[in-house]
């Protein structure tokens, strides 16, 4: 998203706070296909938040399984794992990112130019996993909007 000035906007840990409707494709390099429907919501917690996500989730014809996982995400949008493992920081106005979960590589992108609709893709590389998947986030109705 550009402004007057042709600046993208960027974002801040308050543009994430609320729930969110969640959609996610998985591509195994194996040719299994999975997909996860659900929400997310991010819920202040001191001087960041707690990104907790529950759905869905369908792999290679099976479930649909009840899935679920949590991030914290600091103010300056740096993203640790539930054991307090750093993950990666979120680019203000969205781009490239990387984690190294020896041995394998992930990759990402942050795209925040369609906002309130974004996505984040993961592109995993290594001898563990092999995927890439695409999750699309849309901000959920709130009463009188």
């Amino acid at each position: 998203m550009t402004g007057h000035s042709g600046r993208v906007a960027t974002r801040d840990l308050e543009a994430f706070l609320g729930d969110w409707q969640v959609s996610r494709q998985i591509w195994q390099d194996d040719g299994a296909r999975g997909r996860f429907e659900g929400t997310a919501r991010w819920q202040r917690d001191g001087t960041g938040a707690i990104y907790s996500e529950r759905g869905q989730f369908w792999l290679g014809g099976q479930g649909p399984f009840v899935a679920e996982r949590s991030y914290r995400w600091d103010a300056d949008l740096t993203v640790y794992f539930e054991d307090g493992r750093l993950f990666h920081k979120v680019p203000t106005e969205g781009g490239e990112v990387a984690h190294w979960c020896p041995p394998d590589q992930y990759d990402g992108l942050y795209d925040f130019s369609d906002w309130p609709r974004w996505s984040l893709r993961w592109r995993v590389t290594g001898p563990r996993k092999a995927y890439e998947s695409l999750t699309l986030y849309s901000a959920a109705e709130r009463p009188g909007s």
